[in-house]
Protein backbone atom coordinates (compact mmCIF):
# COMPACT_ATOMS: atom_id res chain seq x y z
CA UNK A 1 0.00 0.00 0.00
CA UNK A 2 1.28 3.63 -0.28
CA UNK A 3 -0.48 4.60 2.89
CA UNK A 4 0.93 2.92 6.01
CA UNK A 5 -0.73 2.87 9.44
CA UNK A 6 2.46 3.08 11.54
CA UNK A 7 2.81 5.47 14.27
CA UNK A 8 5.59 8.05 13.16
CA UNK A 9 5.73 9.90 16.60
CA UNK A 10 4.93 9.23 20.02
CA UNK A 11 4.71 11.88 22.89
CA UNK A 12 7.04 10.36 25.29
CA UNK A 13 9.79 10.52 22.80
CA UNK A 14 9.56 14.49 22.92
CA UNK A 15 10.83 15.30 26.34
CA UNK A 16 14.63 13.65 26.49
CA UNK A 17 15.05 14.79 22.85
CA UNK A 18 14.00 18.42 24.00
CA UNK A 19 16.26 17.86 27.08
CA UNK A 20 19.27 16.88 24.22
CA UNK A 21 18.46 19.98 22.65
CA UNK A 22 18.75 22.29 25.50
CA UNK A 23 22.01 21.30 26.13
CA UNK A 24 23.11 21.56 22.16
CA UNK A 25 21.99 25.13 23.26
CA UNK A 26 23.83 26.03 25.87
CA UNK A 27 27.16 25.02 24.17
CA UNK A 28 26.17 27.75 21.92
CA UNK A 29 25.46 30.08 23.82
CA UNK A 30 21.64 30.57 22.89
CA UNK A 31 18.51 31.38 24.79
CA UNK A 32 16.34 29.26 22.18
CA UNK A 33 16.35 27.69 18.66
CA UNK A 34 13.67 27.20 16.30
CA UNK A 35 12.37 24.56 14.57
CA UNK A 36 10.08 24.63 11.71
CA UNK A 37 8.10 21.78 9.92
CA UNK A 38 10.30 23.17 6.18
CA UNK A 39 12.81 22.03 4.20
CA UNK A 40 15.34 23.56 2.24
CA UNK A 41 12.77 24.14 -0.39
CA UNK A 42 10.00 25.54 1.58
CA UNK A 43 7.18 23.51 0.50
CA UNK A 44 4.35 22.11 2.31
CA UNK A 45 5.52 19.03 2.38
CA UNK A 46 8.69 17.24 3.49
CA UNK A 47 10.73 14.56 3.34
CA UNK A 48 11.75 12.06 6.23
CA UNK A 49 14.78 13.94 6.77
CA UNK A 50 12.87 17.01 7.54
CA UNK A 51 10.62 15.89 10.12
CA UNK A 52 12.58 17.80 12.24
CA UNK A 53 9.53 18.84 13.94
CA UNK A 54 7.97 15.80 14.42
CA UNK A 55 10.83 14.11 15.61
CA UNK A 56 11.56 16.37 18.28
CA UNK A 57 7.81 17.26 19.06
CA UNK A 58 5.75 14.02 18.23
CA UNK A 59 3.53 16.92 16.49
CA UNK A 60 2.57 15.62 12.89
CA UNK A 61 0.65 18.32 11.49
CA UNK A 62 1.69 19.85 7.91
CA UNK A 63 2.35 23.39 9.13
CA UNK A 64 3.45 24.72 12.53
CA UNK A 65 7.23 25.04 14.06
CA UNK A 66 8.39 25.53 17.79
CA UNK A 67 10.33 27.61 19.57
CA UNK A 68 12.60 25.35 22.42
CA UNK A 69 13.57 28.16 24.94
CA UNK A 70 15.69 26.81 28.12
CA UNK A 71 12.45 26.52 30.32
CA UNK A 72 9.79 26.33 27.79
CA UNK A 73 8.85 25.19 24.29
CA UNK A 74 6.13 26.54 22.38
CA UNK A 75 4.52 24.40 19.59
CA UNK A 76 2.78 27.00 17.13
CA UNK A 77 -0.32 25.22 15.21
CA UNK A 78 -2.81 26.71 13.27
CA UNK A 79 -6.80 26.30 13.76
CA UNK A 80 -6.79 22.80 11.60
CA UNK A 81 -4.56 21.16 14.66
CA UNK A 82 -5.37 22.45 18.11
CA UNK A 83 -7.38 19.33 18.78
CA UNK A 84 -4.40 16.96 16.97
CA UNK A 85 -1.78 18.36 19.00
CA UNK A 86 -3.06 17.71 22.39
CA UNK A 87 -2.95 14.07 21.67
CA UNK A 88 0.63 14.25 20.12
CA UNK A 89 2.99 16.07 22.49
CA UNK A 90 4.11 16.07 26.15
CA UNK A 91 3.49 17.96 28.59
CA UNK A 92 6.93 19.78 28.05
CA UNK A 93 5.59 21.15 25.22
CA UNK A 94 3.02 24.12 25.31
CA UNK A 95 0.41 24.44 22.37
CA UNK A 96 0.60 27.82 21.28
CA UNK A 97 -2.47 29.14 18.72
CA UNK A 98 -1.03 31.06 15.50
CA UNK A 99 -1.22 33.44 13.87
CA UNK A 100 -2.98 34.58 16.63
CA UNK A 101 -0.32 34.76 18.72
CA UNK A 102 2.77 35.46 16.49
CA UNK A 103 6.71 34.00 17.12
CA UNK A 104 7.37 37.62 17.82
CA UNK A 105 4.83 38.72 20.59
CA UNK A 106 5.48 34.99 22.08
CA UNK A 107 8.96 35.27 22.39
CA UNK A 108 9.18 39.00 24.06
CA UNK A 109 6.74 37.48 26.45
CA UNK A 110 9.19 35.02 27.88
CA UNK A 111 12.35 36.66 27.04
CA UNK A 112 11.35 40.24 28.48
CA UNK A 113 14.93 41.04 29.15
CA UNK A 114 16.14 40.06 25.83
CA UNK A 115 18.28 37.26 24.29
CA UNK A 116 19.57 34.73 20.98
CA UNK A 117 18.07 32.65 19.34
CA UNK A 118 18.92 30.45 16.50
CA UNK A 119 17.52 29.30 13.29
CA UNK A 120 18.91 27.36 10.56
CA UNK A 121 19.10 29.78 7.52
CA UNK A 122 18.35 27.36 5.28
CA UNK A 123 14.70 26.59 7.04
CA UNK A 124 13.31 29.92 7.01
CA UNK A 125 12.40 32.06 4.50
CA UNK A 126 13.33 35.56 4.16
CA UNK A 127 10.30 36.88 4.61
CA UNK A 128 9.76 35.17 7.62
CA UNK A 129 13.20 36.24 9.11
CA UNK A 130 12.51 39.89 7.73
CA UNK A 131 8.80 39.96 9.80
CA UNK A 132 10.09 38.47 12.87
CA UNK A 133 13.35 41.12 12.89
CA UNK A 134 10.99 44.09 12.46
CA UNK A 135 8.49 42.80 15.09
CA UNK A 136 11.39 41.86 17.35
CA UNK A 137 13.19 45.52 16.74
CA UNK A 138 13.59 47.13 20.09
CA UNK A 139 13.12 43.97 22.00
CA UNK A 140 16.73 42.86 22.77
CA UNK A 141 16.10 39.53 21.49
CA UNK A 142 18.45 38.73 18.28
CA UNK A 143 18.16 35.66 15.81
CA UNK A 144 21.35 34.42 14.71
CA UNK A 145 22.12 32.34 12.20
CA UNK A 146 23.52 28.37 13.16
CA UNK A 147 24.22 24.96 12.10
CA UNK A 148 20.93 22.80 12.56
CA UNK A 149 21.02 21.74 16.70
CA UNK A 150 18.40 19.14 15.81
CA UNK A 151 20.33 17.42 13.57
CA UNK A 152 23.18 17.07 15.94
CA UNK A 153 20.99 14.99 18.34
CA UNK A 154 19.40 13.06 15.20
CA UNK A 155 21.72 10.35 15.77
CA UNK A 156 19.58 7.76 13.03
CA UNK A 157 18.39 10.63 10.92
CA UNK A 158 17.14 9.33 7.00
CA UNK A 159 19.36 10.06 4.66
CA UNK A 160 18.16 12.99 1.89
CA UNK A 161 15.83 11.51 -0.77
CA UNK A 162 17.78 10.32 -4.50
CA UNK A 163 15.00 8.89 -6.36
CA UNK A 164 14.82 8.88 -10.01
CA UNK A 165 13.27 11.58 -11.92
CA UNK A 166 11.17 10.84 -14.87
CA UNK A 167 9.44 12.84 -18.03
CA UNK A 168 6.02 14.49 -18.02
CA UNK A 169 4.77 13.87 -21.64
CA UNK A 170 3.90 16.96 -23.87
CA UNK A 171 0.48 15.09 -24.27
CA UNK A 172 -0.56 15.98 -20.05
CA UNK A 173 1.71 18.88 -19.93
CA UNK A 174 0.08 21.00 -23.14
CA UNK A 175 3.38 22.96 -23.47
CA UNK A 176 7.13 22.34 -24.26
CA UNK A 177 9.40 23.28 -22.24
CA UNK A 178 11.50 24.89 -24.09
CA UNK A 179 8.09 27.65 -24.37
CA UNK A 180 7.72 27.97 -21.07
CA UNK A 181 11.37 29.28 -20.26
CA UNK A 182 10.75 31.58 -23.07
CA UNK A 183 7.66 33.15 -21.90
CA UNK A 184 8.91 33.55 -18.42
CA UNK A 185 12.32 34.63 -19.29
CA UNK A 186 10.26 36.98 -21.66
CA UNK A 187 8.38 38.11 -18.55
CA UNK A 188 11.87 38.26 -16.19
CA UNK A 189 13.26 40.96 -18.87
CA UNK A 190 9.83 43.12 -19.32
CA UNK A 191 10.32 43.45 -15.20
CA UNK A 192 13.76 44.67 -15.91
CA UNK A 193 15.54 41.47 -14.43
CA UNK A 194 18.64 39.66 -15.02
CA UNK A 195 17.32 36.18 -13.39
CA UNK A 196 15.16 34.29 -10.91
CA UNK A 197 16.31 32.04 -8.14
CA UNK A 198 13.40 29.23 -7.93
CA UNK A 199 13.73 27.17 -4.90
CA UNK A 200 10.04 25.53 -5.17
CA UNK A 201 10.29 22.14 -6.32
CA UNK A 202 6.59 21.79 -7.64
CA UNK A 203 7.71 25.04 -9.68
CA UNK A 204 10.53 22.94 -10.99
CA UNK A 205 8.41 20.37 -12.14
CA UNK A 206 6.09 22.47 -13.93
CA UNK A 207 8.95 24.36 -15.67
CA UNK A 208 11.00 21.47 -17.09
CA UNK A 209 8.33 19.16 -17.48
CA UNK A 210 9.72 16.85 -15.35
CA UNK A 211 7.95 14.97 -12.25
CA UNK A 212 9.85 13.26 -9.02
CA UNK A 213 9.45 11.15 -5.59
CA UNK A 214 11.31 12.38 -2.99
CA UNK A 215 8.38 13.68 -1.17
CA UNK A 216 5.94 11.44 -0.05
CA UNK A 217 2.06 11.58 -2.52
CA UNK A 218 3.94 14.58 -4.36
CA UNK A 219 5.21 14.25 -7.55
CA UNK A 220 8.12 16.99 -7.28
CA UNK A 221 12.65 15.50 -6.56
CA UNK A 222 14.36 18.31 -4.69
CA UNK A 223 16.66 21.01 -6.52
CA UNK A 224 17.42 24.40 -7.27
CA UNK A 225 17.02 26.37 -10.41
CA UNK A 226 18.22 29.33 -11.85
CA UNK A 227 16.45 31.31 -14.94
CA UNK A 228 18.21 33.82 -16.43
CA UNK A 229 16.34 36.69 -18.42
CA UNK A 230 18.49 35.40 -21.48
CA UNK A 231 16.03 31.75 -21.54
CA UNK A 232 18.70 29.12 -20.51
CA UNK A 233 18.14 27.57 -16.88
CA UNK A 234 20.77 26.48 -14.38
CA UNK A 235 19.66 23.23 -12.85
CA UNK A 236 20.70 22.61 -9.72
CA UNK A 237 19.66 18.92 -8.67
CA UNK A 238 22.15 15.41 -7.98
CA UNK A 239 22.98 13.73 -11.17
CA UNK A 240 22.01 10.07 -9.92
CA UNK A 241 18.32 11.59 -10.21
CA UNK A 242 18.30 13.15 -13.84
CA UNK A 243 20.05 10.12 -15.34
CA UNK A 244 16.55 8.74 -17.49
CA UNK A 245 15.74 12.14 -18.47
CA UNK A 246 19.19 13.76 -19.81
CA UNK A 247 17.37 13.45 -23.34
CA UNK A 248 14.12 14.65 -22.19
CA UNK A 249 15.49 18.29 -21.37
CA UNK A 250 15.10 21.07 -23.73
CA UNK A 251 18.40 22.54 -24.28
CA UNK A 252 18.03 25.49 -22.81
CA UNK A 253 18.72 23.92 -19.67
CA UNK A 254 22.16 23.53 -17.94
CA UNK A 255 22.96 20.66 -15.23
CA UNK A 256 24.97 21.75 -12.35
CA UNK A 257 25.84 20.43 -9.01
CA UNK A 258 23.89 21.29 -5.79
CA UNK A 259 26.85 21.83 -4.44
CA UNK A 260 27.70 24.74 -6.73
CA UNK A 261 24.10 26.53 -5.91
CA UNK A 262 25.13 29.30 -3.36
CA UNK A 263 27.77 30.17 -5.52
CA UNK A 264 26.69 30.58 -8.78
CA UNK A 265 23.36 32.29 -6.88
CA UNK A 266 26.14 34.94 -5.01
CA UNK A 267 27.64 35.39 -8.42
CA UNK A 268 24.49 36.60 -10.38
CA UNK A 269 23.91 40.57 -11.02
CA UNK A 270 20.70 42.37 -10.05
CA UNK A 271 18.31 42.57 -9.75
CA UNK A 272 17.31 38.61 -9.58
CA UNK A 273 13.55 38.10 -8.52
CA UNK A 274 12.73 35.61 -5.58
CA UNK A 275 10.00 34.84 -4.22
CA UNK A 276 10.85 36.48 -0.09
CA UNK A 277 7.86 33.72 0.90
CA UNK A 278 9.66 30.78 -0.14
CA UNK A 279 13.04 31.44 -0.60
CA UNK A 280 15.71 30.41 1.98
CA UNK A 281 17.09 33.44 4.01
CA UNK A 282 20.53 31.73 3.06
CA UNK A 283 20.02 32.79 -0.26
CA UNK A 284 18.94 35.55 0.57
CA UNK A 285 22.00 36.43 2.18
CA UNK A 286 24.30 35.19 -0.79
CA UNK A 287 21.91 37.86 -3.26
CA UNK A 288 22.39 40.67 -0.92
CA UNK A 289 21.79 43.91 -2.45
CA UNK A 290 20.63 42.17 -6.13
CA UNK A 291 18.01 40.66 -4.62
CA UNK A 292 14.38 42.19 -5.49
CA UNK A 293 11.26 40.23 -3.87
CA UNK A 294 8.96 39.68 -7.36
CA UNK A 295 7.32 36.46 -6.66
CA UNK A 296 8.18 32.79 -7.58
CA UNK A 297 7.80 33.60 -11.77
CA UNK A 298 6.10 30.20 -11.75
CA UNK A 299 3.71 30.22 -9.63
CA UNK A 300 0.79 31.67 -11.50
CA UNK A 301 1.59 30.47 -14.77
CA UNK A 302 1.28 27.13 -12.97
CA UNK A 303 -1.94 27.75 -11.26
CA UNK A 304 -3.60 28.83 -14.62
CA UNK A 305 -3.81 24.84 -16.37
CA UNK A 306 -3.41 25.43 -19.87
CA UNK A 307 -6.50 22.93 -22.00
CA UNK A 308 -4.80 19.65 -22.08
CA UNK A 309 -4.08 20.12 -18.25
CA UNK A 310 -7.79 20.81 -17.13
CA UNK A 311 -8.64 17.93 -20.00
CA UNK A 312 -6.69 15.44 -18.01
CA UNK A 313 -8.06 16.71 -14.45
CA UNK A 314 -11.45 16.46 -15.86
CA UNK A 315 -10.82 12.58 -16.63
CA UNK A 316 -8.75 11.72 -13.84
CA UNK A 317 -11.58 12.77 -11.72
CA UNK A 318 -14.37 10.81 -13.27
CA UNK A 319 -11.88 8.07 -13.06
CA UNK A 320 -11.10 8.54 -9.88
CA UNK A 321 -15.20 8.54 -9.22
CA UNK A 322 -15.40 5.09 -10.09
CA UNK A 323 -13.46 4.18 -7.40
CA UNK A 324 -14.66 6.00 -4.43
CA UNK A 325 -18.02 5.16 -5.54
CA UNK A 326 -17.28 1.58 -5.38
CA UNK A 327 -15.93 2.05 -1.90
CA UNK A 328 -19.09 3.76 -0.81
CA UNK A 329 -21.24 0.97 -2.54
CA UNK A 330 -19.31 -1.69 -0.46
CA UNK A 331 -19.82 0.64 2.65
CA UNK A 332 -23.19 0.40 2.96
CA UNK A 333 -23.32 -3.35 2.94
CA UNK A 334 -21.14 -3.89 6.32
CA UNK A 335 -23.45 -3.82 9.21
CA UNK A 336 -22.77 -0.79 11.64
CA UNK A 337 -19.74 -1.93 14.13
CA UNK A 338 -17.92 -4.54 11.44
CA UNK A 339 -15.50 -2.37 9.56
CA UNK A 340 -12.67 -0.06 11.17
CA UNK A 341 -11.22 3.44 9.55
CA UNK A 342 -8.26 1.23 8.34
CA UNK A 343 -10.30 -1.77 6.29
CA UNK A 344 -11.95 1.95 4.65
CA UNK A 345 -8.80 3.20 4.19
CA UNK A 346 -7.62 -0.01 2.60
CA UNK A 347 -10.48 -0.81 -0.02
CA UNK A 348 -10.19 2.65 -1.45
CA UNK A 349 -7.15 2.55 -1.72
CA UNK A 350 -7.15 -0.94 -3.84
CA UNK A 351 -10.13 0.23 -5.56
CA UNK A 352 -8.09 3.36 -7.29
CA UNK A 353 -5.12 0.97 -8.07
CA UNK A 354 -7.03 -0.59 -10.13
CA UNK A 355 -6.55 2.30 -12.40
CA UNK A 356 -3.00 1.76 -14.29
CA UNK A 357 -2.72 5.60 -14.49
CA UNK A 358 -2.49 6.27 -10.46
CA UNK A 359 1.41 6.71 -9.59
CA UNK A 360 0.64 7.51 -5.53
CA UNK A 361 -2.12 8.84 -3.62
CA UNK A 362 -2.37 12.31 -2.90
CA UNK A 363 -1.87 12.15 0.82
CA UNK A 364 -2.91 10.08 3.81
CA UNK A 365 -6.56 9.48 2.92
CA UNK A 366 -8.15 10.92 6.13
CA UNK A 367 -11.06 8.53 7.86
CA UNK A 368 -12.15 9.84 10.34
CA UNK A 369 -15.49 8.11 12.49
CA UNK A 370 -17.47 9.60 15.15
CA UNK A 371 -14.85 11.60 17.49
CA UNK A 372 -12.22 11.46 15.36
CA UNK A 373 -14.14 12.94 12.45
CA UNK A 374 -13.15 16.29 14.76
CA UNK A 375 -9.46 15.99 13.94
CA UNK A 376 -9.46 18.21 10.76
CA UNK A 377 -5.84 15.95 9.25
CA UNK A 378 -6.74 12.96 11.37
CA UNK A 379 -4.52 10.46 10.13
CA UNK A 380 -5.50 7.10 11.51
CA UNK A 381 -2.74 4.60 12.73
CA UNK A 382 -2.57 0.80 14.46
CA UNK A 383 -3.41 2.50 17.71
CA UNK A 384 -6.40 4.89 16.69
CA UNK A 385 -8.04 2.19 14.25
CA UNK A 386 -11.76 2.76 15.68
CA UNK A 387 -14.81 1.16 14.36
CA UNK A 388 -17.68 2.53 12.88
CA UNK A 389 -20.67 2.75 14.87
CA UNK A 390 -23.93 2.78 14.37
CA UNK A 391 -25.29 6.48 14.53
CA UNK A 392 -21.34 7.55 13.87
CA UNK A 393 -20.80 9.76 10.60
CA UNK A 394 -17.28 8.87 8.53
CA UNK A 395 -15.18 12.15 7.15
CA UNK A 396 -13.04 10.59 4.41
CA UNK A 397 -11.03 12.71 2.54
CA UNK A 398 -8.64 11.12 0.05
CA UNK A 399 -7.43 12.11 -3.56
CA UNK A 400 -5.07 10.03 -6.12
CA UNK A 401 -1.87 11.52 -8.33
CA UNK A 402 -2.50 10.24 -11.87
CA UNK A 403 -0.50 11.03 -14.30
CA UNK A 404 -3.24 13.17 -16.13
CA UNK A 405 -4.25 14.94 -13.09
CA UNK A 406 -4.60 15.36 -9.32
CA UNK A 407 -7.71 14.38 -7.10
CA UNK A 408 -8.62 15.25 -4.35
CA UNK A 409 -12.43 14.83 -2.68
CA UNK A 410 -14.09 14.32 0.91
CA UNK A 411 -17.45 12.62 1.70
CA UNK A 412 -19.27 12.50 5.51
CA UNK A 413 -21.22 9.15 5.10
CA UNK A 414 -24.24 7.88 7.90
CA UNK A 415 -23.38 5.04 9.34
CA UNK A 416 -26.37 3.18 10.42
CA UNK A 417 -29.05 5.55 12.42
CA UNK A 418 -27.80 9.33 12.66
CA UNK A 419 -28.89 11.96 15.02
CA UNK A 420 -30.67 14.99 14.05
CA UNK A 421 -28.25 17.56 15.20
CA UNK A 422 -25.33 15.87 12.84
CA UNK A 423 -28.08 16.08 10.45
CA UNK A 424 -28.36 19.82 10.89
CA UNK A 425 -24.73 20.86 10.60
CA UNK A 426 -24.18 18.60 7.56
CA UNK A 427 -27.28 20.22 5.74
CA UNK A 428 -26.28 23.65 6.82
CA UNK A 429 -22.44 22.76 5.30
CA UNK A 430 -23.67 21.44 1.77
CA UNK A 431 -26.10 24.49 1.66
CA UNK A 432 -22.77 26.50 2.29
CA UNK A 433 -20.70 23.72 -0.36
CA UNK A 434 -23.70 24.92 -2.98
CA UNK A 435 -23.71 28.54 -2.19
CA UNK A 436 -20.19 28.60 -3.15
CA UNK A 437 -20.59 25.90 -6.42
CA UNK A 438 -23.39 28.72 -7.47
CA UNK A 439 -21.68 31.65 -7.40
CA UNK A 440 -20.67 34.23 -10.05
CA UNK A 441 -18.47 36.59 -9.73
CA UNK A 442 -16.73 39.63 -10.76
CA UNK A 443 -13.18 38.80 -12.57
CA UNK A 444 -10.42 40.66 -10.41
CA UNK A 445 -11.74 39.33 -7.20
CA UNK A 446 -9.68 37.18 -4.93
CA UNK A 447 -10.40 34.05 -2.50
CA UNK A 448 -10.77 36.22 0.71
CA UNK A 449 -13.37 38.39 -1.28
CA UNK A 450 -15.98 35.15 -1.88
CA UNK A 451 -15.01 32.51 0.77
CA UNK A 452 -17.78 33.95 2.96
CA UNK A 453 -20.24 32.50 1.05
CA UNK A 454 -19.37 29.17 1.78
CA UNK A 455 -19.75 29.96 5.58
CA UNK A 456 -22.80 32.06 6.20
CA UNK A 457 -25.57 28.90 6.39
CA UNK A 458 -23.22 28.28 9.64
CA UNK A 459 -22.72 31.71 10.63
CA UNK A 460 -26.37 32.38 10.41
CA UNK A 461 -26.31 29.06 13.19
CA UNK A 462 -23.22 30.56 15.02
CA UNK A 463 -20.89 27.89 13.78
CA UNK A 464 -18.18 28.01 11.88
CA UNK A 465 -15.00 26.17 11.13
CA UNK A 466 -10.83 26.96 11.23
CA UNK A 467 -9.82 26.05 7.97
CA UNK A 468 -9.93 27.78 4.37
CA UNK A 469 -12.68 26.88 2.38
CA UNK A 470 -10.54 25.73 -0.39
CA UNK A 471 -7.17 25.53 -1.09
CA UNK A 472 -5.40 25.19 -5.08
CA UNK A 473 -4.65 21.88 -6.81
CA UNK A 474 -1.70 20.75 -9.01
CA UNK A 475 -2.06 19.18 -12.66
CA UNK A 476 -0.28 15.61 -11.29
CA UNK A 477 1.78 17.97 -8.77
CA UNK A 478 1.02 19.29 -5.35
CA UNK A 479 -2.60 18.69 -3.97
CA UNK A 480 -2.50 21.93 -2.27
CA UNK A 481 -0.78 24.24 -4.88
CA UNK A 482 -0.21 28.29 -4.36
CA UNK A 483 -1.21 30.93 -5.14
CA UNK A 484 -4.67 30.56 -5.44
CA UNK A 485 -6.99 30.28 -2.16
CA UNK A 486 -10.37 30.40 -1.37
CA UNK A 487 -9.02 32.28 2.10
CA UNK A 488 -9.81 34.83 4.54
CA UNK A 489 -5.89 35.74 3.99
CA UNK A 490 -5.76 35.10 -0.41
CA UNK A 491 -5.11 38.92 -2.37
CA UNK A 492 -4.23 37.09 -5.29
CA UNK A 493 -7.08 37.62 -7.89
CA UNK A 494 -9.01 34.28 -9.15
CA UNK A 495 -7.81 33.35 -12.92
CA UNK A 496 -9.43 31.23 -15.29
CA UNK A 497 -8.01 28.00 -15.64
CA UNK A 498 -7.43 27.88 -11.84
CA UNK A 499 -8.33 24.18 -9.86
CA UNK A 500 -9.46 24.60 -6.36
CA UNK A 501 -11.31 23.12 -3.63
CA UNK A 502 -14.94 23.89 -2.37
CA UNK A 503 -14.54 22.59 0.92
CA UNK A 504 -16.58 23.68 4.22
CA UNK A 505 -17.19 21.91 6.93
CA UNK A 506 -17.97 21.73 10.68
CA UNK A 507 -16.24 20.16 13.45
CA UNK A 508 -17.35 19.47 17.10
CA UNK A 509 -14.43 18.10 19.53
CA UNK A 510 -14.75 14.96 21.15
CA UNK A 511 -18.04 13.98 18.64
CA UNK A 512 -17.87 14.54 14.94
CA UNK A 513 -16.87 16.36 11.72
CA UNK A 514 -18.54 17.03 8.84
CA UNK A 515 -16.79 17.94 5.33
CA UNK A 516 -17.67 17.85 1.72
CA UNK A 517 -15.09 18.64 -0.92
CA UNK A 518 -15.43 18.53 -4.67
CA UNK A 519 -12.36 20.63 -6.71
CA UNK A 520 -13.91 23.11 -9.11
CA UNK A 521 -12.25 24.92 -12.15
CA UNK A 522 -12.20 29.03 -13.06
CA UNK A 523 -14.03 29.99 -16.02
CA UNK A 524 -14.87 32.56 -17.87
CA UNK A 525 -18.69 33.06 -17.20
CA UNK A 526 -21.43 33.50 -20.55
CA UNK A 527 -23.76 36.88 -20.55
CA UNK A 528 -26.75 36.24 -19.04
CA UNK A 529 -29.90 38.34 -20.15
CA UNK A 530 -29.79 41.60 -18.54
CA UNK A 531 -26.15 41.43 -17.61
CA UNK A 532 -23.83 43.99 -18.23
CA UNK A 533 -21.69 43.31 -21.75
CA UNK A 534 -18.78 45.07 -20.45
CA UNK A 535 -18.73 43.20 -16.80
CA UNK A 536 -16.42 40.55 -17.12
CA UNK A 537 -17.58 37.66 -14.84
CA UNK A 538 -15.84 34.35 -13.46
CA UNK A 539 -17.47 31.05 -12.45
CA UNK A 540 -17.44 27.18 -11.20
CA UNK A 541 -17.26 24.31 -13.07
CA UNK A 542 -17.43 21.66 -11.15
CA UNK A 543 -14.95 18.31 -11.53
CA UNK A 544 -15.99 16.03 -8.71
CA UNK A 545 -18.70 13.44 -9.50
CA UNK A 546 -19.39 11.46 -6.38
CA UNK A 547 -23.26 11.11 -4.72
CA UNK A 548 -23.34 13.30 -1.48
CA UNK A 549 -25.14 11.26 0.69
CA UNK A 550 -28.51 12.24 0.62
CA UNK A 551 -29.14 10.40 4.46
CA UNK A 552 -28.18 13.19 5.97
CA UNK A 553 -29.64 15.96 4.58
CA UNK A 554 -32.69 18.09 6.16
CA UNK A 555 -34.44 18.73 2.60
CA UNK A 556 -36.67 20.84 4.44
CA UNK A 557 -33.79 23.51 5.08
CA UNK A 558 -33.14 23.49 1.66
CA UNK A 559 -34.49 26.03 -0.43
CA UNK A 560 -35.93 24.97 -4.34
CA UNK A 561 -32.72 26.46 -5.51
CA UNK A 562 -30.45 24.57 -3.70
CA UNK A 563 -32.51 21.08 -4.41
CA UNK A 564 -32.44 22.08 -7.75
CA UNK A 565 -28.64 22.13 -7.51
CA UNK A 566 -28.35 19.19 -5.66
CA UNK A 567 -30.67 16.98 -8.39
CA UNK A 568 -28.90 18.77 -11.25
CA UNK A 569 -25.60 17.23 -9.57
CA UNK A 570 -26.89 13.97 -8.79
CA UNK A 571 -28.03 13.54 -12.64
CA UNK A 572 -24.52 14.63 -13.73
CA UNK A 573 -22.99 12.53 -11.67
CA UNK A 574 -25.25 9.13 -12.79
CA UNK A 575 -24.92 9.88 -16.17
CA UNK A 576 -21.17 11.02 -16.29
CA UNK A 577 -20.53 7.84 -13.80
CA UNK A 578 -22.94 5.23 -13.78
CA UNK A 579 -21.41 3.53 -17.32
CA UNK A 580 -18.10 3.19 -15.95
CA UNK A 581 -19.56 1.27 -12.71
CA UNK A 582 -19.87 -2.61 -12.46
CA UNK A 583 -23.78 -4.00 -11.75
CA UNK A 584 -23.78 -3.72 -8.03
CA UNK A 585 -22.32 -0.33 -8.21
CA UNK A 586 -24.86 0.90 -10.56
CA UNK A 587 -27.67 -0.12 -8.52
CA UNK A 588 -26.25 1.74 -5.70
CA UNK A 589 -25.61 5.19 -7.44
CA UNK A 590 -29.18 4.86 -8.70
CA UNK A 591 -30.79 5.03 -5.16
CA UNK A 592 -27.79 7.32 -4.02
CA UNK A 593 -28.28 9.57 -6.85
CA UNK A 594 -32.07 9.29 -6.86
CA UNK A 595 -33.91 13.25 -6.46
CA UNK A 596 -35.04 14.80 -3.35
Amino acid sequence: MFQSFEVTARPEQGPPRLAALREQMVQEGLDGFLIPRADAHQGEYVAARDERLAWLTGFTGSAGFCAALRDVAGVFIDGRYRTQVKAQVAADFTPVPWPEVSLSAWLKQQLPNGGKIGFDPWLHSAGQISGTLSDLDGSGIELVRCENLVDRIWADQPAPPMNPVKAHPIEFAGEGADSKIARLAEDLRRAGHKAAVITLPDSIMWLLNIRGSDIAYNPVAHGFAILHAGGQVDLFMAAKKLAGVRDHLCSQVTLRAVGDFLDSVAALAGPVQVDAASVPQIVADALGDAMTDGGDPCALPKACKNAAEIAGSAEAHLRDAVAVIETLCWLDEQAPGSVTETQVVTRLEENRRKDNALQDISFDTIAGTGPNGAIMHYRVTEETDSRLENGHILVLDSGGQYLDGTTDITRTIAIGDVGTEEKTCFTRVLKGMIAMSMLRWPAGLSGRDIECVARVPLWSAGQDFNHGVGHGVGAYLSVHEGPQRLSKVSHVPLQPGMILSNEPGYYREGAFGIRIENLVVVEDAPLLPGGDAERAMLYWRTLTFVPIDRRLILVDMLTPDERDWLNAYHRDVAEKIRPRLGHDAQLWLDAATAPI
